[in-house]
């Protein structure tokens, strides 16, 4: 294993305990799938990881629809009909008409690289047990063309889920698992002063404790997330935006909430 410890990147903070747990997951080799709230960073930390080792970054990005088989690869057989009936040359050569996904391509790099199974939860519940061949051996087999694809250098796996579904237990146990809680005041500081080199400290403070104001309003079902504060800050930034109006105004409120029944309730809650 590359010796060299993972301690975050440039643009990305991250806690002693998840630099941690990266750090294991390559040391066992095994996936790291990583929990946590939307807007944690969760999507980040794969490209940061990519940053901080200078290694590709493959992005499998998971949908309702999608099989463990288009990750591996997929036989166009209509593209092949297509050049059969026009006389292209080359139709025999089945191999012209694998193409391969993103778990495929990332088992054929020369290289180390990451791949990012990106919120694997959206997918049905057989999806992850579909991949547990594959992401253990890192290995699949071609049918079409009687090949084996095996990984030269095992890649670094990254799965995030937004726990939308229970994953299989099956899965759970192959993987090296974190949760990435909310930030409090103190790192979520940090985090924000990564994206800005010169901020107002006022506006910054007024702007936080604002935030965490909505984020502790029970009722208030989408909280805002990090990017979604950070989005805020530069609307209060770009729109020159007084701090000691931010908690009675509540200005660019839309950029933080999404949701009109959120609105409601904040704007009910806020100060007059």
């Amino acid at each position: 294993m590359n010796e060299m410890k993972f301690t975050g990147s440039k643009e990305y903070v991250a806690s002693p305990e998840l630099m941690a747990a990266v750090d294991v997951a390559r040391a066992l080799e095994k996936p790291l799938l990583i929990k946590g709230e939307p807007g944690t960073g969760k999507t980040m930390l794969a490209e940061a990881i990519s940053q901080a080792f200078n290694m590709p970054l493959y992005i499998w990005n998971i949908k309702s629809t999608t099989k463990a088989q288009d990750g591996l690869y997929v036989y166009d057989t209509i593209q092949r009909l297509y050049d059969s009936q026009f006389g292209e040359e080359g139709v025999d050569d089945i191999k012209r008409y694998i193409k391969l996904g993103k778990l495929g391509e990332a088992f054929k790099s020369e290289e180390q690289v990451i791949l990012l199974i990106d919120e694997i939860d959206k997918a049905d519940l057989e999806f992850p047990n579909d991949l547990l061949w594959e992401l253990d051996k890192m290995e699949f087999y071609i049918h079409e063309t009687r090949e084996t694809i095996k990984a030269k250098t095992r890649p670094i796996v990254i799965i995030t889920s937004n726990a939308e579904k229970e994953l299989p237990d099956a899965f759970l146990r192959r993987c090296i698992f974190h949760y990435i809680a909310f930030p409090e005041k103190e790192e979520m500081d940090e985090i924000v002063r990564v994206h800005f080199d010169n901020i107002d400290e006022n506006l910054l403070k007024q702007a936080m404790d604002t935030f965490y104001w909505i984020r502790s309003i029970k009722e208030v079902r989408k909280k805002p997330s990090t990017s979604e504060l950070i989005d805020w800050l530069n609307a209060l930034t770009i729109g020159g935006i007084d701090p000691e109006i931010i908690r009675t105004k509540l200005p660019y409120l839309g950029v933080l909430i999404k949701k009109d029944e959120d609105v409601e309730i904040v704007n009910k809650r806020k100060i007059y």
